[in-house]
Parts: C-alpha cells; structure tokens; sequence
C-alpha cells in the first residue's frame, strides 16, 4: 500500500445556510458578495483577506502532503481562479467532479462524493488517503496524525468535545462517535439527540466528535462507498453509514485517534468573524 501522500477535500457543498445568513451580520459589500455566489472556503478572512482554503492548504503543506484533490461541483470555475492567483510550492492539486445525478437538484451526499473522486483518479483506490472537508480549519497536527504509519488500515480523527470552543447548540449539529477499550471505531451517528449524546460519552465522561477528517486504504472503503444505501429521511448516500457498514463487516478496522484541539469552521456567517485574527 503507497504511503498517504494525498488529501481529498470535500468542496462541493452547496453552503446554503452561509448564504441565508449573510446578510444578518456586519460585513463588507465585497466579503459579502463573495459569500453569497461562492463557496464558503473562498470567503475572504480577517485582515488577511486570504479564505479558509489558503489556511488549509498551508496546513496540509505543512503536514508533508504532496497531492491535494478537490471535490467540487461543476461549476468551479473560483476555485480555478483562486489557484491560478496562488502557488503552493510542493503542492500538486487535482479536481474532482461530484456530477449531479438527472432527475435530481442537489448532488447525492457525501458518500457519492467520494466514491465519484476515486472513480476519476483510479489511484487512490490503491492507496492511502486522508479526506476532510473544505469549511473547516484542519491543523496541520491533526493532518500529519493521519499521515503516520499504523498497523489498521483506516482512521479517524477523535476530536474531545472539551477541546472545542461551540456551544452545546453547535455541538449538536455534528456527529458522536463510540470508541471501544482499545480505542477502535464501534459506532457512529449524525447530529444526535439531547437524548442520545450522553450515551455516547466515553467511561471518562468525554463526548467524542467526528468532524470527517479520516484517513482510507482506498481499496477497503471503496465497496462500502459503492454499495452505500440512501439515507431515506435526507435523500442520500452518507459518509458515516458507509463507514458503519465496513466496520459492522471489518470489525476494528478504523481506530480513532484522539485530539484535543479547537476546529474553526465556517458553516453559517457569523463564524466569519471568528477569523478576525487570520
């Protein structure tokens, strides 16, 4: 198996919370009309005026990564602006292009998203590979975790809920995961209720949080993103679930690998003045 030299970044969603919200904070004309028409990774940030994509392309730069493939839609044509107008020395990027299905408005989920990569850029069916998403801010710690050599073919990265700065409202919004002794993957569940978080708190009392940031051997995932069912209640085909699926089959076959760290975001537009120190 080739060593993990490359980062898939999920770009492609459709930000539209972001867009709703835009205009119920204080904001420049310029950052504001940026929001609305692009995606959230291309906001300009702070005084820099540099999105969360540059941040995070440093970071992977910085982790030791050599090859970056964005998940995008069809229309990309920012992103290709923006990587025409900056240079990341030692950085190959890629893109890959999550087509929307006919019949349908939005694209089918996260899974497809994923599986429709590895399926344009057939080596990373034969190789290592770390995903995350494209609106949060991946330390380059928690990047290079993933790039370190282990005896099970997948991980995930265990964020400490005590390490985040979000308020128990936010915290909800993500997913919960279930650990055993020996710290390997048993379950998985996306925006759980006040009812069902504290079952998912470990024997010390933490909550542990998945913020999709894994690292894949491509060939075991990729029948479990091929294979994956839709989500009834949402209309498609979710990461998680594929991930529940191969560990229900391949038991201790993703372990978690802890952190406690803060993981700035970009989901809605008030975090956009969370980056007023970038």
């Amino acid at each position: 198996m080739k060593k993990n030299n490359s980062l898939v970044i999920m770009a492609g969603g459709a930000s539209s919370r972001m867009k709703k919200t835009v205009d119920s904070i204080e904001l420049s004309k310029s950052t504001k009309e940026v929001a609305k028409k692009a995606h959230k990774s291309l906001i300009p940030l702070g005084t820099s005026g540099k999105p969360l994509l540059h941040y995070l392309l440093q970071n992977a730069k910085g982790a030791a990564y050599t090859k970056v493939y964005l998940i995008t839609a069809l229309e990309n044509q920012d992103f290709k602006d923006f990587l025409s107008a900056n240079t990341y020395e030692g950085l190959s990027v890629y893109f890959a292009i999550q087509h929307i299905p006919e019949g349908r408005e939005k694209p089918l989920g996260t899974a497809d998203a994923i599986l429709q990569a590895m399926e344009q850029f057939p080596e990373l069916q034969q190789s290592q590979f770390t995903l995350c998403n494209g609106d949060n801010l991946y330390s380059e710690k928690a990047l290079s975790l993933l790039r370190e050599e282990r005896t099970t073919p997948n991980a995930v990265m265990s964020y400490s809920r005590s390490g985040f700065q979000f308020d128990d409202e936010k915290i909800s919004k993500f997913a919960a995961m279930k650990l055993d002794s020996e710290g390997f993957l048993t379950d998985i569940i996306e925006k759980p209720s006040p009812s069902e978080i504290d079952t998912y708190r470990d024997a010390s009392g933490e909550l542990r949080l998945s913020m999709n940031t894994f690292s894949f051997e491509g060939s075991f995932i990729y029948p479990f993103l091929k294979a994956c069912p839709m989500n009834p209640a949402r209309g498609e085909k979710e990461l998680p679930q594929a991930v529940l699926n191969m560990i229900a089959k391949h038991p201790k076959s993703m372990i978690g690998i802890p952190i406690s760290e803060h993981l700035p975001d970009l989901t809605a537009a008030q975090d956009i003045q969370n980056f007023e120190e970038f």
